[in-house]
């Protein structure tokens, strides 16, 4: 991963670079791979993870039509 350096602006490009890092979920697997985690625990968290995006797009899914009130935004 590439991230350009403009006008000698480092602190701009950390922030760019570790919002790319964020995204591709770089963080969140260095924090997996820390410890050891059995196949029993980790099949219950991908699991789990699957459960929580369905859930997800499906309620996305019922505001966009209309069968649920979208949250209201503060």
């Amino acid at each position: 991963m590439q991230v350009q350096v403009r006008d000698n602006n480092v602190d701009q490009a950390l922030r760019v670079l570790k919002k790319r890092l964020q995204r591709e979920g770089v963080f969140r697997e260095m924090k997996l791979r820390k410890y050891f985690e059995k196949p029993s625990e980790a099949r219950v968290r991908r699991k789990a993870e699957a459960i929580r995006r369905n859930r997800k797009a499906a309620r996305k899914q019922a505001i966009r039509e209309g069968l649920i009130a979208a949250p209201k935004r503060a």
